[in-house]
């Protein structure tokens, strides 16, 4: 093979990574600029009717687009039902937490100690010993960011943002489950109505009381913004790019949510927390270049 195939098949490869990577900056602009517009309904019908609110609007976009018949539904197995199912009780939980915890804390501190969860997937899967770096790394992030020694860190978001972590780990796990199952989007047709079900359990009781036909309006938009534009677009990118290289691009995604929290909610961050941002930021790039499924 020449010099000049091999430069034509680079160029080509490129080209045809482009737009999968034009598609997941896309995905986690939509990501965070939905999860900092959602904080104005907060005053109105809390972060968790939000999110509970969000989600049905979520659920039935996801109804429409898949159309599943109640034979279809007969058809499949229990252990993929269940899945499906699972994939929407963490769901509901990782999104009610998650609100909960920018309501409290700033959106890159909470994204930030959200992406532990999948960077904790990320360090089992290691391999070779570079692998420990990568959890020392991550923790001189949080350090930064939190600033635990200042005492005025609001431990209930951080918590809150924790457990969003777990629940973030949780629905990869799911995911990849539900995605090996069904077919197409299928399986969130499935898991999305469980979820608004499950997150109405704490957010209806927030949301009820107040709402109105403008901040119905104003749910359906955000749920265009959160899920379902990201999840249509990562869709698209996962068929020109591996799980690796998708994986190591969502890694970016605490360094959005400081672009955005700085510009859409005039959260200015400390120097700090920006060095903190960058340690997370690398150390989920390097256990997902050090990782396998």
């Amino acid at each position: 093979m020449t010099a000049v195939d091999l430069a034509t098949g680079t160029t080509r490869r490129r080209q045809s990574t482009a737009p999968a990577i034009g598609l997941i900056m896309g995905s986690m602009l939509s990501v965070q600029v939905g999860a900092a517009a959602s904080t104005r309904l907060f005053d109105d019908i809390g972060p968790a009717g939000t999110a509970w609110l969000r989600g049905c609007w979520a659920a039935l976009a996801f109804l429409l687009i898949a159309r599943p018949s109640p034979r279809w539904l007969r058809a499949q197995s229990r252990h993929d039902l269940l899945g499906a199912v699972g994939l929407g009780v963490v769901s509901a939980a990782m999104s009610i937490a998650f609100f909960e915890s920018i309501a409290r804390i700033p959106l890159a501190t909470a994204v930030a100690l959200e992406f532990l969860g999948p960077l904790s997937l990320a360090v089992l899967r290691r391999t070779g010993r570079w692998g420990l770096l990568w959890p020392a790394l991550a923790l001189a992030g949080v350090l930064a960011l939190t600033r635990p020694w200042r005492g005025d860190i609001d431990l209930v978001g951080v918590a809150l943002a924790l457990v969003a972590a777990a629940g973030w780990a949780g629905y990869i796990v799911l995911t990849q489950r539900v995605g090996d199952s069904f077919s197409g989007v299928k399986g969130l047709a499935i898991a999305m109505p469980v979820s608004a079900v499950a997150a109405a359990l704490v957010g209806a009781p927030q949301a009820v009381p107040n709402l109105t036909w403008a901040i119905v309006a104003q749910a359906a938009w955000l749920a265009l913004l959160l899920p379902v534009l990201p999840f249509a677009m990562e869709l698209l990118a996962l068929r020109r790019l591996t799980v690796a290289a998708f994986g190591t691009l969502m890694c970016l995604e605490p360094a959005f949510a400081l672009a955005v929290g700085a510009t859409v909610l005039h959260q200015t961050p400390h120097p700090l927390q920006i060095a903190g941002v960058a340690f997370v930021v690398a150390a989920g790039i390097g256990a997902q270049r050090s990782g396998r499924r």
